[in-house]
C-alpha cells in the first residue's frame, strides 16, 4: 500500500504531500490545477518514462517520493537490490528528474536502476488511465488481459508452448536452409573440408608458434650465447674451467669465497668465525648457478640443420595463420568450429529425413501445448465474461452483456509458413499461442455482439474497463489501484454506480481516483483537492485534505459551481448522505454474505450425505 507521497517541482505543483489511507481516496480540483501531475508522479514512482518538460519552470529538478508499506514480494525485491526498509517495514522509493532530462531512482536509501521501481510497481501499484481504454481496443492487449485473469492456468502451458516453439522454429529454419541452399551449402562444405585437410596435414599444436620463435632465436644466436655463458661460468668457477676466455690461474668467485673462509677461520677470532655460515650459504648458491651454466652450455645447440628445420616449420604455420587465424590456437579453434558447421551442412537424403522427422515430432508436441493453452483460455474467458457482465449490471448497464471470444487463427497465405496443425486445422503458431481473443459487447437487449471499438461509447468503455478491473482484482491482486478519470464521458445514474463500485473495490484494495464527478467523489473515505493559486505571475498548486465542511463546498463546486450558495451545499449534503447510505447497505450485505457462507455449507452437507447413501 502507498502510505504517503511527496511531490516537489513537478509541473505546477511546487511542494505537496499526499497522506493516503486504506480505502477510497479521491483527488479533485479545477481544470488545470495539476491533478494530472499527481498521476504523473505515481507513474514516475512506478518506473515510468521521465520527461524534462515535466519539471517546473525555474526548478533544477522534480522529485517524487513514495512511502510503501511493503508486502513479501516487495521486501524480497528490496533484499535482492540491497535496499533497507525502515524500522516499521516501510520502503521509501524516490524518483528524481533533472531539468536536462536525466533521471535517477532510489529505493530504501540505495541508488537503483529505474527498472527496479518498475518491478516494485508490479507488486504494489496499478495505474489505469484513459490510455488503458484505448489499449483495451487492441486484440493483443485483450489477449494479455485474459491471460492475466487466467493466471497460471494459462501461464504454465503457455511457457511450455513457447519453449517448444523456439526449438520447432530453429529446426524448421535449418531444414529449409539445407533444402533450399543445397548448392551453396555444398560449396561451403567443400571449402570447410579443404581447410580442415590443410590444417590436419600441418597438424599444429597449441602454442607451437610461440615455442618455435624462442627456439629459432636461440639457434640463430647460439655462438653469442655460448660465449656469454662460458665467461659467466669462468667468473664463478675460475680460469681453469674458462679456458682461454680468462687469465690462466685466475680464481673464480667460488675460489675467492673459499679463500675468505680459510683466512677467517685461521684467525681464531669468534666474531670473525661467526661470518663463516653466511659465506657458506653464498658458496652454495654460486655453486648451483655455476652448475646450471654448465648444463646450459651442454644443451646449447648450434646445429644449422636444426635451425633450418625450425624455420621451415614456422613457414608452414604462417601459411595457416595467414588464412584462418592470427596464431596456432586460433587456427585450432577455427578447425573445431568448421567441424561443427560441417555436421549441420549435411544435405544428404538421410540427414534431411532425420531433420524433418525431428521437426514433425516437435510440431506434434507444440500442437499439444497449443491445445492446452486454448482450453485454459476458453475456460477463463467464460468466467471473465460472467463476472464482468455481473459488474456491468451494477454500473447502470443492466442489459449489457460482455463476451470473450477465443477463436483459432487459421493459417493462410504467408502465415502458412509458421503453421502448426491442431485438431486437423492449420493454425498460425504465434508467440502467444494459436488463439485470437476478442472482447465483444452487447450494449442493449436484442442487439448483436460487437467488438468493443464498434459497440461501446466512450462512457460505456469506461465502465467496461472498470468492470474488468474489478473482475481482475481477485485474479491479479495489487494493494493499490489508481484510476485517472476513467469516468470520462459518464454522468447521471451511471456516475453514481461507478462511485459505488469503486467504494466496493476499496473494501479489498487501496483505491486512488482522480475524478471530475461529484457522484464519484461523494463515496470517498478521504478527499484530497488540488488547489492552484497565482503569485507574482506564476501559478503554483498544492494538495490538501478536506475536512467535512470543506468537502461539502468542493462537492457543491463540482456539481455546478455552486459552492457559495445554500442550494449548492444542500445538493452536496444530499449527495454525501446518499453515498453513505449506499456504502452502509453494501457493507451490511457483505457481512450477511460472509455470515451466510458457513450456514449454506452446513445446509448442503446433509444433501451430500444423502446422495452418498
Amino acid at each position: 500500500m502507498l502510505a504517503e507521497m511527496r511531490i516537489q517541482g513537478l509541473g505546477v505543483i511546487d511542494d505537496a504531500t499526499l497522506e493516503l489511507d486504506p480505502g477510497l481516496t479521491v483527488l479533485t480540483g479545477e481544470t488545470g490545477a495539476g491533478k494530472t501531475m499527481v498521476v504523473t508522479g505515481l507513474s514516475l514512482l512506478g518506473g515510468g518514462r521521465a520527461e524534462a518538460s515535466r519539471v517546473a519552470d525555474g526548478a533544477r529538478r522534480a522529485v517524487v517520493e513514495g512511502r510503501f508499506t511493503a508486502g513479501e514480494q516487495a521486501l524480497a525485491l528490496a533484499e535482492e537490490v540491497g535496499a533497507e526498509p525502515d524500522e516499521d517495514g516501510a520502503l521509501i522509493a524516490v524518483r528524481t528528474v533533472s531539468a536536462d532530462g536525466r533521471s535517477r531512482a532510489h529505493l530504501g536509501g540505495r541508488s537503483v536502476p529505474v527498472g527496479v521501481l518498475a518491478r516494485l510497481s508490479e507488486a504494489t501499484l496499478a495505474v489505469h488511465g484513459q490510455n488503458d481504454q484505448l489499449r483495451l481496443l487492441r486484440p493483443a492487449d485483450q489477449r494479455a488481459l485474459l491471460d492475466r485473469y487466467a493466471g497460471d492456468a494459462v501461464g504454465k502451458p503457455l511457457a511450455a508452448y513457447r519453449e517448444v516453439r523456439a526449438q520447432w522454429q530453429r529446426v524448421s529454419a535449418e531444414l529449409v536452409e539445407r533444402r533450399d541452399g543445397a548448392r551453396r551449402l555444398a560449396q561451403e562444405a567443400d571449402m570447410l573440408r579443404h581447410g580442415l585437410t590443410e590444417i590436419e596435414a600441418v597438424d599444429p599444436q597449441p602454442g607451437e608458434d610461440r615455442e618455435l620463435v624462442e627456439q629459432a632465436r636461440r639457434l640463430a644466436a647460439a655462438d653469442d650465447l655460448r660465449e656469454a655463458a662460458s665467461i659467466a661460468r669462468a667468473a664463478l668457477a675460475g680460469a681453469d674451467d674458462a679456458g682461454s676466455m680468462a687469465d690462466p690461474g685466475a680464481l673464480g668467485a667460488l675460489g675467492l669465497i673459499g679463500e675468505a673462509r680459510h683466512r677467517l677461520a685461521a684467525t681464531g677470532d669468534p666474531e670473525l668465525a661467526g661470518l663463516d655460515p653466511r659465506l657458506g650459504e653464498a658458496l652454495a648458491v654460486l655453486g648451483d648457478v655455476a652448475s646450471e651454466l654448465s648444463g646450459y652450455l651442454d644443451r646449447l645447440d648450434a646445429d644449422p640443420e636444426r635451425l633450418a628445420v625450425v624455420l621451415s616449420r614456422q613457414a608452414e604455420l604462417k601459411a595457416l595463420t595467414r588464412k584462418y587465424a592470427a596464431d596456432t590456437d586460433g587456427v585450432l579453434a577455427w578447425a573445431e568450429q568448421a567441424r561443427e558447421r560441417l555436421e549441420r551442412l549435411d544435405t544428404s537424403d538421410e540427414a534431411l529425413a532425420a531433420l524433418a522427422a525431428h521437426r514433425d515430432e516437435l510440431a506434434g508436441e507444440l500442437a499439444g501445448h497449443a491445445a492446452a493453452v486454448t482450453a485454459a483460455r476458453a475456460e477463463a474467458a467464460a468466467r471473465l465474461a460472467t463476472e464482468t457482465t455481473a459488474e456491468l449490471a451494477g454500473l447502470a448497464m443492466r442489459d449489457a452483456v460482455l463476451t470473450v471470444a477465443v477463436s483459432p487463427r487459421t493459417a493462410a497465405g504467408p502465415d502458412a509458413a509458421d503453421a502448426v496443425v491442431v485438431d486437423g486445422v492449420a493454425l498460425v503458431a504465434g508467440s502467444d499461442g494459436v488463439d485470437e481473443v476478442e472482447l465483444r459487447l452487447v450494449p442493449h437487449a436484442g442487439s448483436a455482439p460487437q467488438p468493443l471499438h464498434k459497440g461501446a461509447s466512450g462512457g460505456e468503455l469506461s465502465r467496461v474497463m472498470l468492470a474488468l478491473e474489478v473482475a481482475l482484482a481477485g485474479a491479479d491482486p495489487v494493494p493499490t489501484m489508481v484510476f485517472d478519470e476513467v469516468d470520462a464521458g459518464v454522468g447521471g445514474r451511471a456516475a453514481v454506480e461507478i462511485g459505488r463500485r469503486l467504494a466496493r473495490l476499496a473494501a479489498r484494495h487501496q483505491v486512488i481516483v482522480v475524478t471530475h464527478l461529484p457522484q464519484v467523489a461523494a463515496y470517498a473515505d478521504r478527499h484530497l483537492v488540488v488547489h492552484k493559486a497565482g503569485q507574482g505571475g506564476v501559478t503554483r498548486s498544492r494538495v490538501r485534505t478536506l475536512a467535512e465542511g470543506d468537502r461539502i463546498a468542493e462537492l457543491a463546486r463540482m456539481l455546478a459551481g455552486l459552492d457559495d450558495t445554500d442550494t449548492g451545499r444542500a445538493h452536496a449534503e444530499e449527495l454525501l448522505a446518499s453515498a453513505r447510505a449506499h456504502r452502509e447497505a453494501d457493507r451490511a450485505g457483505e457481512r450477511n454474505v460472509a455470515a451466510d457462507k458457513p450456514a449454506r455449507r452446513q445446509r448442503k452437507a446433509p444433501v451430500k450425505a444423502a446422495a452418498a447413501k
